[in-house]
């Protein structure tokens, strides 16, 4: 949830000036207000399209981009502002929520990577105009839409056994697999039911833009004008991202373009897309090493009719027939309560450091090898423990592995999101006016 948290305040801020600056007054001093689209049974407000566009205009401007014509803003604005209010309605129609415990939680993190202590943020937002009330809302509209996505979009995403076979093999053959690649993008889309004549006009389009590009027009001044994507009032910046945590169609033009090269047009089901390399960074890291130990354990727990004493004698008792040549594993088959391990005779396998409860760390690492330990408590009950063995262990493969499965999964995110995006707008009753 963070990633989208940290620039939430200075955007907020400068969103509370717009507001401030772009409500007209009637003759008697009330704010005026109209409505600039239907969105099924809801509604945006000119007010908001106002502040919205005001705070865009005045972040580019900060960021010393020239800026395209008004009329483009306001309509990628319109559009983002449409798409929100269509994801709130269903947020609301499925029951998503957002507690006051998860709102202030958020509003801690962002308050922190603000150097703000959190009780300040009030009169610190006061300070810039800003009403705080007004901010937790918008902040709770945020977090509701991404909570939204995570129930709608993550759950359609699928990673193959033979997609993770193959991906891995790629990632063994590529230098740098920790290089970092900043990427600028333009999606201009395609209707779910696109004739030959549209894809045709609309992959014209792409190849006029790549050669603006490439003849020296701004590729973010263009990504503004045109884009469909949700990363076009960040000027298309996807920011920097491995390879495999990229669409596998713009990592595979990445790979092969310099710094400053535009890709050729690329279809999808969403549309047409272009890519910029802006940039690359970092680099291999050496082996990653880990101690391990090897471990097997019996569990008892205290309950209604065992209290702690009871509970310790009784696991102090089989310490000592196991002691007496009775086997480990036999015994914790059909003593121990720890549904995992029992089933494997109290067997943890091989774990690196942090895997335990801290206190069951503490008591492994005071132990020699085969050595049993005297029963001890943990917040999960009694525990006997032997140590196996200790290792130092390469966890770069395993490491891989779930990186390379993670950037796969992330890697379907985006292209996922602008398809789920696309569909909702397309079902919902949209009428725009004259904003």
């Amino acid at each position: 949830m963070t990633r989208f948290l940290g620039g939430l305040l200075s955007l907020a801020l400068l969103a509370g000036h717009a507001y401030a600056q772009t409500r007209d007054m009637s003759s008697t001093g009330v704010a005026l207000d109209r409505v600039v689209a239907i969105v099924n049974e809801g509604v945006v407000l000119q007010s908001q399209l106002d502040a919205q566009t005001a705070m865009i205009e005045e972040r580019l401007r900060g960021q010393a981009t020239q800026l395209p014509p008004a009329d483009v803003i306001r309509q990628q604005v319109l559009e983002r502002l449409i798409l929100q209010e269509i994801q709130m309605q269903r947020a609301g129609r499925i029951g998503v929520q957002v507690p006051d415990e998860m709102l202030n939680e958020a509003l801690r993190d962002v308050a922190q990577r603000n150097n703000i202590p959190f009780e300040q943020m009030p009169a610190a937002l006061e300070a810039q105009g800003v009403d705080y009330a007004g901010y937790r809302e918008e902040m709770r509209r945020e977090i509701m839409m991404q909570l939204l996505r995570q129930r709608d979009v993550f759950p359609r995403i699928y990673v193959s056994p033979r997609e993770l076979e193959q991906a891995l093999v790629r990632d063994a053959g590529q230098a740098g697999v920790n290089t970092e690649y900043d990427v600028s993008h333009i999606l201009l889309s395609l209707p779910e039911a696109a004739t030959v004549e549209e894809m045709a006009k609309v992959e014209d389009l792409a190849r006029d833009i790549r050669r603006r590009a490439i003849e020296g027009e701004d590729f973010g001044q263009l990504a503004l004008a045109y884009s469909k994507a949700q990363s076009a009032l960040e000027r298309g910046k996807l920011g920097w991202r491995r390879l495999g945590q990229l669409p596998q169609f713009i990592a595979d033009q990445i790979a092969g373009l310099q710094t400053g090269q535009v890709s050729e047009p690329m279809r999808t089901p969403t549309g047409f897309h272009l890519v910029r390399l802006d940039g690359v960074r970092g680099g291999d890291s050496g082996p990653v090493m880990v101690e391990q130990v090897h471990a097997r354990h019996i569990l008892m727990r205290p309950n209604e009719v065992q209290d702690d004493a009871t509970t310790r004698q009784r696991l102090a008792a089989i310490r000592d027939r196991i002691l007496a040549g009775e086997d480990f594993s036999a015994l914790a088959s059909v003593t121990s309560e720890d549904p995992g391990s029992a089933p494997h005779g109290g067997d943890l396998g091989w774990t690196a450091p942090g895997s335990f409860d801290p206190q069951f760390e503490e008591v492994l690492a005071g132990l020699a090898d085969n050595e049993i330990s005297e029963p001890f408590r943990t917040r999960f009950g009694w525990h006997v423990v032997q140590l196996l063995g200790k290792r130092t262990y390469d966890q770069s493969d395993d490491m891989r592995r779930q990186r390379v499965l993670t950037a796969l999964r992330e890697s379907k995110v985006d292209e996922e999101t602008e398809l789920w995006l696309r569909r909702m707008r397309d079902e919902a009753y949209v009428e725009i006016r004259n904003p």
